[in-house]
């Protein structure tokens, strides 16, 4: 089988999709399938410095890389979609990713006049605090063109259970499935030591650390930490937030005034972007881990950490119920009194959230694998073609 993903950036600097993009791809490559990668050279506010136009190729995938117009996340390019009519149809099945992005509706547009079959995955573009932000801006593109351009899919993935009951609200007529993200196994069966973490951040050694692993982004719910973590750490003065993030969309500074507002920021360190050693290590550091958002698809932060062992906190908005119902994650409602009580009850009792950590550990790495996931997808493309 022959499968095309398209997606507007494989740059590290605007987190989850890129990565999932990529682990799906070399996955679905080593379950048998033929797969390419169709992107831009977008990173943020650089360009990867990448051949253009030109097959790239990956451990298992190849990717192709064009030239594009882009600020932050609104990404144009011409010559990518002229590529994509005129090869489209030279693969079974076409899977799009992100919505709200006129590169992919272009895309989708050319499939639907050459009667190609293809997937879509809103990676939580769908849910309803996304669809509600900024919704004046949306709505008119949503009706024109995110609706038919969803009407005309295969099949539309969601990627967490309450993903999908949102997405079928809808009545787009489009069958959803749920065919969740994942992770490699292989590479939470061995962290790297702390020291590896602590050399690079030796102020941090001494704290209790408490992570934000995310995007800088105004859904992620930095305003309801910030005064959470300014009531709790008046009690747990040896508290310490670590804010691992890429801001991509410029709200850094605002991001930064929560904690100054709360009068806390001289207990948080906003970190670089970590990947690799570094990465695993701080993961396998931190005694918590807090995801506050108020809307999430299916979240790879939080997947990562859980599978590091992290003790982790999350909102309802998150999307992982079934973590919880593991007892393997704190589920919470997005308000600040509700994570700042189970922030101290967490902190006040370290045995109970480790073995929160380990059970939530067990529970991601028996059930969340990309070798896993990307069976269950093909399955699903097979399906879909001949029905």
């Amino acid at each position: 089988m022959r499968v095309l993903f398209v997606v507007p950036y494989l740059g590290a600097k605007y987190g989850g999709i890129a990565k999932v993009v990529q682990e799906l791809s070399q996955a679905a490559g080593g379950a048998g399938a033929a797969v390419d990668i169709i992107t831009t050279d977008a990173d943020g506010e650089q360009r990867r410095q990448v051949a253009h136009c030109t097959w790239n190729e990956a451990d298992r995938y190849r990717v192709m890389y064009f030239p594009c117009w882009h600020r932050k996340d609104f990404i144009l390019s011409r010559s990518l979609v002229r590529w994509f009519a005129q090869h489209g149809a030279t693969y079974d099945v076409i899977h799009t990713h992100s919505i709200f992005a006129p590169l992919i509706a272009a895309v989708q547009w050319h499939c639907r006049r050459q009667g190609l079959p293809y997937v879509t995955t809103p990676h939580g573009m769908l849910e309803p605090w996304a669809l509600a932000y900024k919704a004046w801006k949306k709505r008119a593109y949503y009706k024109l063109i995110e609706q038919p351009a969803l009407r005309g899919a295969r099949l539309i993935q969601a990627t967490a259970s309450q993903e999908a009951k949102h997405i079928a609200s809808l009545d787009l007529d489009t069958p959803v499935e749920l065919i969740p993200n994942g992770l490699r196994r292989q590479e939470f069966e061995s962290l790297p030591a702390s020291d590896v973490f602590y050399a690079a951040y030796p102020a941090l050694r001494h704290k209790r650390l408490i992570l934000f692993f995310g995007r800088i982004d105004p859904k992620k719910g930095l305003d309801l930490l910030a005064p959470a973590f300014a009531r709790i750490h008046e009690k747990h003065p040896t508290a310490h937030l670590l804010v691992v993030g890429q801001d991509n969309v410029g709200f850094l500074p605002r991001a930064k005034q929560f904690f100054v507002d709360a009068k806390c920021m001289n207990a948080v360190t906003f970190a670089d972007w970590m990947s690799g050693a570094l990465l695993y290590a701080m993961l396998r550091s931190v005694e918590l881990h807090i995801a506050p958002s108020y809307s999430e698809g299916f979240s790879m932060g939080i997947l990562m950490c859980i599978a590091a062992g992290a003790p982790t906190i999350m909102t309802t908005g998150c999307n992982f119920p079934e973590a919880g119902v593991a007892g393997g994650a704190r589920i919470v409602d997005s308000t600040v009194d509700a994570l700042a009580e189970a922030l101290d009850d967490l902190l006040s009792n370290p045995a109970a959230a480790r073995a929160m950590g380990e059970r939530g550990r067990a529970f991601v790495l028996a059930n969340y694998t990309w070798d896993r996931i990307a069976q269950q997808l093909l399955a699903t493309y097979e399906r879909i073609l001949t029905t």
